[in-house]
């Protein structure tokens, strides 16, 4: 018999709530994490660099809250999982705005 010990035993009381959150954000592969990006780069250029790939339903660069300025990471969120999958296949590492960009599934839906 196995002894997984107190540790194991309170990592495993999850509750309900958090761990359909998790299983949602790993069902829901429709949304993409693009890094490297240039700090020009704004969500409009992100939409059409993207939008030839497949329907891209959302964007957003992630901006410091008091600058403004971009942080150089977005999302783009498509209206499939099959289009994000085509979209990461086709756009990963390719140069956007003078920068390599790459391009992951986000962990969160």
């Amino acid at each position: 018999m196995l002894n997984w010990g107190r540790k194991a035993a309170l990592h495993a009381r999850v509750p309900a709530g958090k761990l359909l959150d998790w299983s949602a954000a790993f069902s829901s592969g429709s949304k993409l994490f693009v890094g490297g990006l240039s700090y020009d780069t704004n969500e409009v250029a992100l939409k059409d660099a993207f939008s030839q790939h497949g329907d891209v339903i959302q964007v957003k660069v992630i901006c410091h809250p008091v600058t403004g300025q971009s942080k150089g990471y977005g999302f783009v969120k498509f209206s499939s999982e099959k289009e994000a999958a085509a979209a990461l296949e086709k756009m990963s590492d390719e140069v956007l705005d003078g920068k390599n960009i790459r391009v992951h599934f986000a962990n969160s839906g």
